[in-house]
């Protein structure tokens, strides 16, 4: 019998254990693989094609807020993608929920419920805290700029994450191992799909998207 493939993509050893502990009570034989960045949990991802799920931290080295979940959403459609923080409000659970998530997990949840969580993913229900009431209504403004974050590229999310964070076109061509040309590209692509006419207003953007998180 094939082992199941689970990753756990969060920056804190600890928090990553008590993952591991509740992985380890579903039923069968797992194969937890465990990621301590943004980066290591793409090359996790690309690397186990056929994983069950990912369990994802939104505040982990390499990422900006939402923008991990747009990148792997984009790149690994298949793959289930389960969020886990700290930052449980009803817009920050919304807001995953509509980018893609499969799930959402309380870091404050006890090993039992987060075991419960995954199982029920797995059955295939999108998972969410008992006291979760859906949130606020949805602006119609954030609903489509959602929806534009949609169509961006896997290596436009990334970008547009990186863009976030304040680094220059140069230092994002050297972490992604491209030239600065074909940044300049990823960037005007972003632009025209966010309808914005400067790398400045793309993040405003994105911290409109981001504004409900508390890292």
């Amino acid at each position: 019998m094939t082992a199941s493939t689970f990753i756990i993509a969060d920056d804190h050893p600890l928090f990553r254990g008590a993952l591991r502990q509740a992985v380890s009570r579903i039923e069968g034989e797992q194969t937890i693989v465990e990621a301590g960045d943004f980066e290591a949990a793409r090359k996790a991802a690309a690397s186990h094609p056929d994983a069950e799920l990912m369990l994802l931290d939104l505040s982990m080295p390499g990422v900006s807020g939402f923008s991990g979940l747009m990148a792997l959403r984009a790149e690994f459609a298949s793959l289930p993608i389960v969020i886990v923080s700290a930052s449980d409000d009803p817009t920050t659970i919304r807001r995953a929920l509509e980018l893609g998530a499969s799930g959402f997990i309380s870091k404050s949840s006890g090993i039992d419920d987060i075991r419960a969580a995954i199982q029920s993913v797995l059955e295939g229900d999108i998972w969410t805290p008992k006291n979760y009431q859906g949130g606020q209504e949805q602006d119609p403004d954030v609903a489509d700029l959602i929806n534009r974050l949609r169509t961006l590229t896997p290596q436009q999310s990334r970008v547009l994450g990186m863009l976030g964070e304040g680094l220059l076109n140069k230092q994002i061509a050297y972490e992604l191992g491209v030239s600065e040309a074909t940044i300049k590209a990823h960037v005007s692509a972003i632009l025209l799909k966010l309808k914005v006419d400067s790398r400045t207003q793309a993040v405003i953007q994105l911290g409109k998207i981001n504004m409900a998180m508390v890292a």
